[in-house]
């Protein structure tokens, strides 16, 4: 008979886990400190500024260097293009990802829990070579940073 080996058994119970509780978490079943946010009315604006509007007023926007934008340089495939997001701005309330370029400029849009730092990984589609432009809210001020992305085939429809 056959038996494992305390170590491949230990490295498999973690797998297991590590499967379960990713399962867990994408069905909404573990608690959570991010949350979607849904301004329609933004994610349906046709230009950056618009779009802007909706999400935050007429509010002035600050660029800061303590939002991480992390993108490839060069998009081959701009219907698949990673985009992570991190916010080291303390009580950052929510951050939205927006793509001037597009035919729809708002890609995402978080709510968060002000006790943490938000760091999200998505996938957008990008048209054409654009900034992709996060902004946080956070204090009742708006902050932004942004990352050019070269695209070599669009991804929206172009």
């Amino acid at each position: 008979m056959n038996t494992l080996d305390p170590t491949r058994r230990k490295v498999l119970k973690s797998v297991l886990a590590s499967s379960i509780a990713g399962l867990a978490a994408s069905w909404g079943m573990l608690g959570t400190n991010a949350y979607a946010a849904r301004p329609e009315s933004a994610f349906q604006a046709e230009d950056l500024e618009s779009a802007l509007k909706e999400l935050f007023g007429e509010d002035g926007i600050e660029e800061s260097s303590d939002i991480i934008v992390k993108a490839p340089d060069i998009a081959e495939n701009g219907a698949v293009v990673p985009v992570q997001v991190t916010s080291n701005i303390p009580n950052t309330e929510s951050v939205a990802v927006l793509v001037p370029e597009n035919p729809f400029p708002m890609a995402a849009s978080f709510d968060v829990s002000p006790e943490v730092m938000p760091e999200f990984s998505i996938r957008i589609k990008m048209g054409t070579t654009s900034d992709v432009i996060a902004l946080v809210k956070a204090d009742g001020r708006v902050f932004r940073g942004s990352k050019l992305v070269e695209v070599t085939i669009g991804g929206c429809g172009g």
